[in-house]
């Protein structure tokens, strides 16, 4: 591998992150400062706006790293209730009493299907409370007519998701000013980058294209199993209530938090070195051809009877006026990281995928305040819509949308129903509905990691 390439690794290793950062900024069209990991950037975010013991608004069907990242930095998770059809925020389904107790609200945008930004940056307005957009899944996404990540006093990116490098992220900032005060919050949470770490890095990519053109993947797991390296066994970490008591009592601390904090990324807070900007600065250069291909992806799995989508999400006006899959007329599709199709039966689908080498991950069940209970959040005032997301969404790859859509024909895969009663508010102009489902139990269903 020539670390030249793209001319990043040629270049000195401080002005790196620059030239990703610059890079961002033109997209954004606001101030970016790199991070080693989303998650890292998120703590950074809620370290600097949020007092400690205060309350967050957060999604329940949501990585349950991002929940411990709300815990180590002190403050109080709030679940809300979602839309079903794309776990989105449901603003109008928060009582007042709860909007009134906040100190901020984090978005989702799961799976790149943006939460309704505009108006919760309105809400937080009027609340004077600030609103962070965690667009980890989001990237290259919009919604009323700007960039996911352009509407939040802060938004977190991560290069792990679409860019596709497994490693890096941005924290995104309205005010220009607050650059030096993170980069120096930021610095002192660094870990020093390792030599070693930096080798694992550059040949983890060959190691995986062999292990899948080998078909290694279940040996591989089954290996790491053995071994005691795996991290979860189901789609959820173990929680480990008397642990985490602990270290919640201990908050706001990052490092109490640790263990629960660097599951599936153990370098969360590493030092980013040269050979690890140079890969993310060549992939994060191609990242428009990736959101085309995830968007025409995208498009073909809105078009199939598994789609349940909600009429304005995963969508947005498209510039020739052609229709586009997922939406109405003149919409075309966002580009989204993993497309929710609705299974009645998700594990017998997830294993029909697994037996073409198609791997499902980013589930995300039970939604975390079953997972968690009262003791460490506040529990959602309407779960159902949540639950019946949790356990019917198929997330999949828009990049294997052909593979996908064939597997699941052949399989007799049956699309969810959606309980009656889904709809508490009128229904939208088109006739679809909107709201939330009738209660249904959380299950642990599901197969392979959860990843955020």
């Amino acid at each position: 591998m020539a670390i030249g390439e793209a001319g990043l690794g040629s270049a000195r290793p401080g002005s790196q992150p620059k030239r990703l950062e610059e890079t961002m900024r033109a997209r954004l069209g606001r101030e970016c400062v790199y991070v080693p990991s989303c998650r890292l950037g998120l703590f950074l975010a809620l370290r600097h706006w949020c007092p400690p013991g205060g309350r967050v608004l957060m999604s329940p069907v949501n990585d349950d790293v991002i929940f411990f990242v709300v815990l180590a930095a002190g403050l109080r998770p709030v679940q809300a209730p979602l839309n079903p059809l794309d776990a989105s925020i449901d603003i109008d389904a928060v009582p007042d009493e709860m909007w009134s107790s906040l100190s901020a609200v984090l978005t989702t945008n799961l799976y790149g299907n943006p939460d309704p930004a505009p108006e919760l940056r309105a809400r937080c307005d009027a609340l004077g409370i600030p609103l962070f957009e965690d667009a980890a899944h989001a990237i290259g996404g919009e919604v009323g007519g700007r960039p996911v990540g352009s509407w939040g006093d802060a938004s977190v990116f991560s290069l792990s998701k679409h860019v596709g490098a497994k490693a890096g992220g941005f924290v995104s900032v309205a005010d220009a000013g607050l650059r030096q005060t993170l980069e120096k919050a930021r610095d002192d949470l660094l870990a020093p980058r390792r030599t070693t770490s930096e080798l694992v890095y550059a040949v983890r990519p060959y190691a995986e294209t062999a292990v899948r053109g080998l078909r290694l993947r279940s040996a591989a797991w089954a290996a790491m199993r053995l071994l005691g390296l795996t991290e979860r066994e189901g789609i959820r970490m173990p929680l480990r209530p008397q642990q985490l008591a602990r270290a919640v009592a201990a908050a706001p601390d990052l490092m109490a938090h640790d263990s629960w904090v660097r599951v599936d990324m153990h370098d969360y807070r590493l030092e980013s070195g040269p050979l690890r900007l140079a890969r993310i600065g060549r992939r994060l250069d191609r990242l428009d051809e990736v959101l085309a291909a995830c968007r025409a992806g995208t498009e073909s799995l809105l078009s199939t009877r598994w789609a349940r989508q909600r009429p304005d999400a995963g969508a947005r006006p498209r510039a020739d006026g052609v229709p586009g899959g997922g939406g109405r007329t003149g919409e075309r599709a966002q580009p989204l990281f993993r497309v929710p199709l609705f299974v009645a039966d998700r594990d017998a689908a997830i294993r029909a995928l697994a037996r073409r080498g198609i791997v499902v991950g980013y589930l995300y069940d039970p939604p975390l305040d079953d997972y968690a209970g009262a003791e460490f959040t506040d529990l959602s005032p309407a779960p159902e819509g949540a639950r019946w997301f949790a356990r019917h969404a198929l997330p999949v790859d828009p990049l294997r949308a052909r593979a996908v859509i064939d597997v699941l024909e052949e399989s007799g895969a049956r699309p969810a129903e959606a309980p009656d009663g889904l709809t508490r508010r009128a229904p939208a102009a088109d006739g679809l509905p909107q709201g939330r489902p009738a209660p249904e139990g959380p299950t642990a269903g599901g197969l392979g990691p959860s990843r955020g």
